[in-house]
């Protein structure tokens, strides 16, 4: 229907004529008041409504291309925009015919309205409407051919307002007004349309427009979509790339808003993801084919690794560049991933298959409608309805028809679409389809919801609410044909759902392979691609080779890198550092972390635990076997002499040492390193504190000489000895337990062999060398009064044994140092061998001062009794002349001739000492020497070891064990005893020398040189009597 105006006309205010022709006038004076009243973008659409007026001469052909349209009547009219021809560089006319996103995207609208009008349910009793135009993919020309949408709405405005110049009515078409708008299908024809449609509030839903400044419902408000925006769109491609392994790519991009912000948008997906750009370029309007090969080439020129070209452009531009890149030679060095505008379409690669083979594209997922490829197919060339559909049949067929594609033969009319190669449905069918039921579905349910006498007479029809009809759009909900559901966000925003393709070339044919879909997050079938030349390779785009196994990237930036290795502790806790492992820890075996060392400990079952174990528990067998002995005997002589108390002590000492000996091989806790600490330490000091006190005793009793001897020395008693070693081992506890208080017991954990962890107690070096240094300190005192009493007796070989301790200690000690220091910090080493030094230590004491001991009291009991030990005696560096006195041969002992002979003391042959009447045969009758000085006289004997000293009035001869006899004045009696040591461990009285009745002193040993006493109780010796000592030497 052509539009009709015989005269110019003018607003009855407005007298001076407005334009050429009378409608364009009349329209453009209705839009005056509100261009006006435009936005930001008013200059554009002002600009635009003029642009294709001026300059250009329009021919018959070019006008009659430009005004093809499609106008159908109906109840409810849907308008539709549709490309059905490129862009062209000259203003005056469209470009080449699209087949795919032209023609079958407008088939597939007629197809659903088609659908939709047969369908008794959706819009009964009423018929849907068409008003379709071509945008000839500009979006100035768009809005100029968007005119007709305005026209229409504006046709029910009253008449009568308006006069021609000589007065009489004009004469306007009479069009329905749309009430909704399919299209347009690039972002930037979309954004431009909207930008008129939301002035006359008329609402537009576009099937292929993926621009994200369309989610903007401040500027575009009456616009949706059912397909996803393009931010999910970059995502989608950022995913992609970054599963191709390409972290180094070129972008390139539309100018404009569908290929700016497809490439911001893409830019935003890549941040923090370790994909970098390295060259960006975009494709300026009306760049020619020399403009864009430099463009391309100015990617691809120089060391560029990046091999990649992410593209964000429109069909026609993408076709362009696949050409491009063709002429520079390097098809088999650049690899493609192209948004939806290339998608599934077979205008980018028609005829250069070859050089766009590999290509990735994005495409929102779509489904194939089989019911439209059979409509289709069948069409023929009388399809009148679509006003370009013989200029389609005339180009897929080479044949001319109405002056189409002059210079080919005619067309018959008996072509068939269904003989069609290279037919293959076109990716957005099935969202024009749905775009056309979103319209229809909210014109039902507007319909519904205020019509309540049915819909064919209900007065809204005659022109809908823009703004209540777009509130019934984006609530609509449905299953599309796809058998997906189609609704909208708040945003008139479709869910992003896209579908991978790679073009590839199977069996000699090259087609478009599904190889992924993205909904929300990547699934992509690298198996399943292709690349030149059918490799299954994918190809690089990166900047720098990845690093090996270990290494760490050094670099200002996430492209390009240096490799640096990572040292022998240390992991990549990302790609950019290396990082320590704690003390405690090793890198994992991909060294993405560290993870905890094994711990090793002393196995039971190994000879390091068994050996120290085995020794311990024969130790504490022997020690409780000791102490039983011990207490059966416990008033036995021997018993008695040996000192009980410090026994006992000495014993607990060694059974600690043993027992904690086992604690150290136990795993190493609070509780254990508790008892390590109190036990090390305090065992191994009841040892030498009793050791030290019983030395100690011996040395102060003997070294003080026979004079003093006849008081007993002070602290000797048993009580007095339990509280210096008592004394001693206090310094020993108060000092661990100083120590723990001041330093806890707690686990560390010690590296060990690089690749284990030894759990050990937390201990300073210098806490525990102050700990040790005192047992250290108490062994050797020990060893030097043990040292000290060396010259005893042989009777007194009790001394002997704690010396032989001692040196045993010593030298088991000195072995132990270099063997723990210098074992590597092999835990193993160190803990077996302070174990078996404590265990041999203690093993020495036990068997060296108690084993003799145990042996007679089981062994030998007849030694097991009190007797006296004979003395070496010499005068000291004197040569002593003696004389023999037939008067006292038959006497052993004897006292002088003022003493009874009732109240002497003899030895019998056992050693034994009574005090009695004198046999008439004396058991044993040594010779005997006497000296005589004043009233003193000296008996000393030694046949049997007792040693008796006496003192009398009268002369008396002074006995020997060598049977001579000497007088008194031939010894030196100004000479004293300088040094006698004697071992005396009598537990009951502790050694001491005692003044018996008339001056006698009695001093007598046990078998084991321990001293016991005796007295005479019958003797009448004067005890007044003073004594006299002379200077003798132990031998």
């Amino acid at each position: 229907m052509k539009p009709v105006c015989l005269k110019t006309f003018s607003k009855s205010s407005a007298k001076k004529p407005l334009g050429r022709s009378c409608v364009q006038l009349l329209i453009f004076h209705l839009l005056l008041p509100t261009v006006s009243s435009l936005d930001q973008h008013s200059p554009v659409l002002k600009s635009a409504i003029s642009l294709r007026h001026d300059k250009e001469e329009i021919t018959n052909e070019t006008l009659s291309m430009l005004s093809a349209k499609i106008i159908e009547d109906g109840d409810v009219i849907f308008g539709g925009l549709f490309p059905m021809h490129e862009q062209s560089l000259h203003k005056s006319h469209c470009g080449k015919l699209k087949r795919e996103k032209g023609i079958q995207r407008l088939e597939a609208m007629l197809y659903a309205v088609d659908m939709i009008n047969a369908d008794p349910k959706l819009l009964p009793g009423l018929k849907i409407g068409l008003h379709v135009l071509d945008t000839c993919s500009d979006d100035t020309y768009a809005l100029e051919q968007c005119m007709d949408f305005i026209k229409a709405q504006m046709s029910n405005i009253d008449k009568d307002d308006y006069v021609c110049t000589d007065g009489s009515i004009p004469q306007r078409p009479l069009l329905k007004p749309v009430a909704g708008v399919i299209g347009a299908a690039s972002s930037p024809v979309s954004i431009m349309v909207a930008n008129i449609l939301r002035l006359f509030k008329i609402p537009q839903i576009s099937y292929a427009s993926t621009s994200a400044d369309l989610s903007d419902k401040t500027r575009f408000e009456y616009f949706s979509r059912v397909v996803p925006p393009d931010n999910y769109q970059a995502q989608a491609m950022a995913d992609t790339a970054r599963a191709l392994g390409w972290t180094y790519v070129n972008t390139l991009a539309d100018s404009g808003t569908y290929g700016e912000k497809g490439i911001q948008a893409f830019v935003e997906a890549t941040k923090n993801s370790g994909l970098c750009i390295s060259r960006a370029e975009s494709i300026p309007r009306g760049a020619d084919d020399n403009r864009l090969r430099l463009i391309v080439d100015s990617l691809l020129k120089g060391e560029n690794n990046a091999k990649a070209i992410m593209m964000f452009a429109n069909e026609d531009n993408s076709r362009r560049v696949v050409q491009a890149i063709s002429r520079l030679n390097k098809t088999d060095s650049v690899y493609l991933l192209a948004s939806d505008s290339w998608g599934a379409k077979v205008h980018p690669v028609y005829r250069q298959e070859a050089d766009a083979e590999g290509t990735v594209t994005i495409l929102p997922m779509r489904s194939m409608i089989p019911g439209f490829d059979e409509y289709f197919l069948n069409l023929t060339v009388n399809h009148t309805r679509n006003p370009w559909f013989k200029e389609f049949w005339s180009e897929i067929f080479n044949c001319t028809i109405d002056n189409f594609h002059n210079g080919a033969k005619a067309c018959t009319g008996n072509e068939s679409l269904k003989n069609w190669k290279d037919y293959n449905q076109e990716g957005l069918v099935q969202f024009v389809i749905d775009s056309v039921y979103a319209l229809a579905h909210a014109v039902n349910d507007m319909l519904a919801a205020y019509c309540t006498d049915g819909f064919v007479r209900c007065p809204i029809l005659k022109q809908l609410s823009g703004p209540v009809f777009l509130q019934f759009i984006r609530n609509v909900s449905f299953v599309g044909v796809s058998g997906d559901e189609v609704k909208f966000n708040t945003n008139g925003d479709s869910l992003g759902r896209y579908d991978i393709f790679q073009f590839q070339k199977v069996n000699d044919e090259f087609k478009y392979i599904k190889v992924g879909e993205w909904i929300d997050r990547l699934y992509l079938n690298k198996s399943s691609m292709r690349w030149k030349n059918g490799s299954t390779d994918i190809p690089r785009s990166i900047c720098s080779e990845p690093c090996s196994f270990g290494h760490a990237k050094l670099s200002s930036s996430d492209c390009c890198w240096n490799c640096v290795p990572c040292k022998e502790n240390e992991y990549l806790p990302d790609e950019t550092q290396c990082l320590p492992c704690p003390t405690d820890s090793r890198p994992n075996a991909t060294l993405t972390g560290c993870e905890r060392l094994p711990v090793v400990t002393l196995v039971p079952a190994s000879l390091w635990f068994i050996l120290p174990v085995a020794f311990s528990i024969a130790g504490v067998c022997c020690t409780i076997f000791v102490f039983a002995v011990f207490l059966v005997f416990n008033k036995t002589p021997l018993i008695m002499a040996s000192g009980r108390e410090l026994c006992y002590i000495l014993l607990f000492g060694i059974a600690l040492s043993y027992c904690t000996s086992v604690a150290m091989l136990a795993r190493p806790s609070v509780l254990t390193c508790a008892i390590r600490r109190l036990g090390l330490g305090v065992s191994l000091c009841f040892v030498y504190a009793a050791i030290l006190t019983k030395t100690n005793r011996i040395f102060r009793i003997f070294s003080v000489g026979i004079k003093a001897m006849v008081k007993r020395p002070s602290y000797t008693s048993p009580k007095s000895q339990i509280f210096i070693c008592s004394a001693l081992v206090s310094v020993q506890i108060v000092g661990a337990f100083t120590w723990i208080g001041f330093e806890k017991p707690s686990v560390v954990y010690v590296t060990h062999e690089k690749d284990t962890l030894v759990l050990k107690c937390r201990a300073s070096q210098i806490a525990t060398i102050v700990s040790l240094f005192y047992n250290i300190f108490l062994i050797i005192l020990c060893t030097v009064y043990a040292f000290k009493t060396r010259k005893i007796p042989q009777n007194f070989n009790e001394a002997k044994y704690i010396a032989f301790t001692m040196y045993s200690t010593c030298i088991v000690w000195c072995a132990f140092v270099p063997i723990y220091f210098g074992a590597n910090h092999d835990f193993k080493i160190e803990v077996t061998s302070l174990c078996m030094c404590v265990n041999i230590s203690a093993t020495v004491a036990l068997f060296c001062l108690f084993a003799p001991k145990v042996y007679i009291v089981l062994l030998q009991p007849h030694k097991n009794i009190r007797q006296t030990s004979s003395a070496s005696l010499s005068a000291s560096s004197k040569t002593a002349r003696t004389f023999y006195d037939p008067s006292t041969a038959s006497t052993g002992i004897g006292c002088s001739g003022a003493v009874p002979p009732s109240s002497c003391l003899y030895n019998d042959l056992n050693g034994g000492v009574y005090c009695g009447e004198i046999p008439s045969e004396p058991p044993l009758p040594p010779p005997s020497r006497e000296r005589k000085k004043n009233s003193v006289q000296v008996v000393l004997t030694n046949s049997s070891g007792g040693v008796v000293i006496t003192t009398t009035t009268t002369a008396a001869p002074i006995t020997s064990s060598a049977g001579a006899e000497r007088h008194s004045g031939e010894l030196a009696v100004d000479e004293e005893i300088e040094q006698m040591v004697l071992d005396d461990p009598d537990a009951s009285d502790g050694p001491h020398v005692q003044r018996h009745h008339g001056g006698s002193v009695v001093l007598f040993t046990n078998v084991m040189g321990g001293l016991n006493e005796t007295e005479d109780s019958s003797s009448s010796c004067d005890e007044s009597s003073p004594v006299k000592i002379v200077s003798l030497d132990i031998t």
